[in-house]
């Protein structure tokens, strides 16, 4: 199954699960910034938790289908929708493509500034230090460590799966776009400073429009840290820093792996699909949690993704188990 790429959008990649293990090299772990996202394209197609997909960014690209496929789609709803027929795709279901039709994504309509689409088996590119991620930053993975642009072909990792045009439940993950990201306190090498912590997470703040995978700049009213910089330690997706102009920056999926600014706070791993979500302008604020709620968290979003995987996986059982009948019954002469 190929997709041809007629405009490559504002920032399209290949991205899977990440490449973590490597940040001694200066590699980022990299993958999908919207993980929940991600994970419920994956999901609708019977896919690897960790099957490499197509991100797509505020808006995406426009590519002609060159064989019958089943796509999926989850996240933010970018507009997307197929000629000729017409037909609008909103995320949070997967879709049978004919050869010939052209699917597009103009740009965000609602939801989370990220989507993406899932391809039977997942898109078949090369692994690089055992992801297919892109790094955009050392220019490797995904297609030639790019974005997609005009002219590129992306291969499906196996033939259809036929499986039937299915919907997510309505209380999944993806693309919930949380408001309110739970926090920890800075880790002791960062000595906490809980006028700064109170004060960071008593604001409102917007996301700058210099965001990128990298970390969502926020703009708010300006915080001043009781040390301008610290002895440059270990960083991990989620750190919030704040530079020397008082504007945090909350570290995403290709963030550096040492930084030498203070350390505000660091979002819980529960919350990455939230953050990662955040596009320009978009409102947020934080809220400090403990260790233990943290914990739970993530447990709750485990639970969530294994009870969306059941249902999506029922829903599929029963839409063969239709087409089977209506085979019979039309075999039958009913």
């Amino acid at each position: 199954m190929t997709l041809e790429i007629l405009d490559g959008g504002l920032l399209t990649t290949i991205q899977d699960a990440g490449r973590p293990g490597f940040g001694h090299l200066g590699v980022p772990e990299g993958g999908a910034v919207d993980p929940d996202a991600f994970a419920a394209a994956n999901l609708l197609l019977g896919n690897s938790a960790d099957a490499a997909a197509i991100e797509m960014t505020l808006s995406g690209p426009t590519f002609r289908v060159r064989n019958a496929v089943t796509i999926a789609i989850a996240g933010g709803d970018l507009g997307g929708f197929v000629q000729p027929r017409d037909r609008r795709l909103p995320p949070g279901a997967a879709y049978g493509l004919a050869a010939g039709d052209t699917v597009s994504f103009p740009g965000r309509v609602s939801g989370g500034a990220r989507a993406y689409v899932a391809l039977p088996g997942g898109v078949n590119v090369a692994a690089v230090l055992g992801s297919r991620s892109t790094c955009l930053a050392g220019g490797f993975g995904g297609l030639e460590g790019r974005p997609l642009r005009r002219g590129d072909t992306i291969e499906a990792a196996t033939a259809d799966t036929a499986r039937a045009e299915l919907h997510l439940p309505a209380d999944s993950v993806a693309g919930s776009g949380a408001p309110v990201v739970r926090v920890l306190p800075p880790p002791a090498m960062s000595d906490r400073d809980d006028g700064l912590l109170a004060a960071f997470t008593a604001a409102p703040w917007s996301v700058g429009p210099d965001s990128d995978r990298m970390g969502l700049r926020l703009a708010g009213p300006p915080l001043a840290a009781e040390r301008r910089t610290v002895v440059s330690h270990g960083v991990t997706w989620g750190t919030i820093q704040l530079p020397p102009d008082g504007s945090p920056i909350v570290l995403l999926a290709d963030h550096q792996p040492t930084g030498g600014y203070p350390v505000v706070a660091v979002a819980i791993a529960a919350d990455r699909g939230a953050l990662g979500a955040c596009g320009p302008r978009d409102r947020v604020r934080f809220r400090e949690v403990t260790h233990d709620e943290a914990v739970t968290a993530l447990r709750e979003r485990r639970e969530r993704l294994e009870a969306t995987s059941a249902a999506v996986e029922a829903a599929a059982v029963a839409a063969r188990d239709e087409e089977s009948w209506l085979d019979l019954s039309s075999w039958a002469g009913g």
